[in-house]
């Protein structure tokens, strides 16, 4: 598995397909093959004439893990993409991201407008400007000494995930109170890149994709049917509308 380094930090990728660029940046608790290849958009989007590429984020998956909340903080989970497109030589790239990934896409939109050539947020609403990302509880359910442990619902469901994913549940409790910076709605507003906002009917975490949608000048948004946060990420609508997306942006 191919790796650069931002600063001290190694990051892992992978870097599939021929065409045009776009850059996938995972949700949190989940890493580059739980996210993307798996539910098989590496695939369908290398068959669209694409060049797939993805990186497991600081604290995920093959890439470095870190325990100290201040190394996540989201500018800097947003320069890690950034710096993964620098390392390839990328001026430009089409940029989605699911969950925590949307958001840092979005941080990394608003900061550096001259590398996004269009937008997919996935599993993000209006929750990116509302709320400061997950709770502090769900970092209290991953540092808990077992999943029977832990009584809340959602933290529970975030806590099965990463022992799913075999996640470094240190790394992702640093990770989750140090990236819980809100969006301000002039940064959102700021991003005029074209935009694809799509969200599971049923996602009870991150708030109306319409609401956000609205806030930016080139952004429309998506009802993912009968989907909830943990499982809108590999439908066919979603897919469906991905591809159309970035077959008619400019």
């Amino acid at each position: 598995m191919p790796t650069f380094r931002n600063g001290d930090v190694e990051i892992a990728y992978l870097d599939e397909g021929e065409g045009d660029p776009i850059v996938l940046v995972h949700g949190f608790a989940s890493n580059k093959e739980v996210n993307w290849v798996l539910p098989g958009w590496t695939a369908t989007l290398r068959r669209d004439g694409r060049r797939v590429i993805a990186l497991d984020n600081r604290g995920h998956g093959q890439s470095a893990k870190l325990y100290d909340p201040a190394a996540y903080h989201t500018d800097i989970m947003a320069s890690d993409v950034a710096a993964l497109m620098g390392h390839l030589s990328l001026p430009r790239a089409d940029l989605m991201g699911y969950s925590l990934g949307a958001r840092i896409c979005a941080v990394l939109a608003a900061r550096r407008p001259e590398l996004t050539r269009a937008l997919i947020l996935g599993g993000a609403g209006i929750n990116l400007i509302a709320t400061a990302g997950l709770s502090d509880g769900i970092a209290e359910s991953l540092e808990a000494p077992t999943l029977d442990d832990v009584t809340d619902p959602l933290g529970k469901r975030f806590r099965a995930f990463a022992e799913q994913t075999r996640s470094d549940l240190k790394a992702l409790a640093a990770c989750l109170r140090g990236s819980r910076q809100r969006m301000r709605v002039e940064d959102i507003r700021s991003i005029r890149a074209p935009t694809l906002i799509a969200v599971g009917s049923k996602d009870d975490i991150t708030g109306s994709p319409h609401e956000l949608a609205a806030l930016m000048p080139n952004a429309r948004a998506l009802d993912i049917p009968n989907r909830d946060h943990m499982l809108a990420v590999g439908d066919k609508v979603f897919k469906e509308a991905a591809l159309e997306f970035l077959q008619q942006r400019p």
